[in-house]
């Protein structure tokens, strides 16, 4: 399918921080550069919102990051990390986001989700049928759904140049172990 982009569509970038943060970890040892994911998904059009959901923990280590964010101009919404009495912890966005982008289509030409979560197919599938929006979704290809990729308008791999899109850490190739 061709995607058109031109300046004059209104975008909302939603970004499931901890799905980008454990796949830039886990493939490459690295973090992302969340300011170059903005850029390339906004692609010179008009945005609308940028959203980073994120997960605060007890110490507060991540408030750094949050400032960050927020300097890029991705505003945060934050969730606390439960902790359940067996030492198991969850931490999930996935309605949030869902909730978010829905409710925002109708001011939206382009939803931009910044997510590999293979959950998001319905809100995908929701938002073009329902909401008239072009679907983009940007992440990792070797940690994102193969179904994701498929149903959006378009996907872009960040696996493809992940030197653009990651900041410190001791980036490996996606071959090296």
């Amino acid at each position: 399918m061709t995607v058109i982009k031109h300046k004059g569509q209104r975008v909302g970038i939603f970004i499931d921080a901890q799905n980008l943060y454990h796949s830039a970890k886990n493939l490459y040892n690295s973090k992302v550069n969340f300011g170059e994911v903005l850029k390339h998904a906004l692609a010179g059009r008009s945005l609308i919102r940028a959203v980073a959901y994120v997960i605060s923990t007890e110490s507060g280590e991540e408030t750094g990051f949050f400032d960050a964010l927020e300097k890029v101009g991705i505003e945060t919404k934050t969730k606390d990390l439960q902790v359940f009495s067996g030492g198991a912890k969850k931490a999930d966005w996935d309605v949030g986001i869902a909730v978010d982008a829905i409710v925002q289509s109708p001011k939206l030409d382009v939803v931009v989700l910044v997510t590999g979560d293979g959950d998001f197919v319905p809100l995908v599938e929701y938002l073009q049928m329902n909401g008239g929006c072009q679907v983009e979704v940007t992440s990792f290809g070797r940690s994102s759904s193969a179904r994701l990729k498929e149903v959006a308008d378009e996907f872009v791999d960040m696996d493809e140049d992940p030197k653009k899109y990651l900041i410190g850490g001791g980036f490996r190739k996606p071959w090296q172990k």
